[in-house]
């Protein structure tokens, strides 16, 4: 019985600790939010091409203030 109760809870167990495709899926995951996040950034600057420069500038004049160079 006590083998039987083992077999029994290593088959359904093993489907449980099968970890392949993972990291697939944590990849798919960080493209599909890369996606998204480059979709509104898009959206939000459409037709602005000069406010992107300033945009970009600030930041960097922000970071270099930040680090002290």
């Amino acid at each position: 019985m006590r083998e039987y109760m083992q077999s029994l809870l290593f088959t359904l167990l093993t489907p449980v600790k099968n970890e392949k495709g993972a990291q697939s899926l944590e990849w798919l995951g960080l493209a599909a939010l890369l996606i998204l996040v480059l979709g509104i950034i898009s959206t939000a600057v459409s037709g602005q091409q000069g406010a992107i420069s300033s945009l970009i500038g600030n930041i960097i004049s922000k970071i270099s203030g930040m680090v002290g160079s």
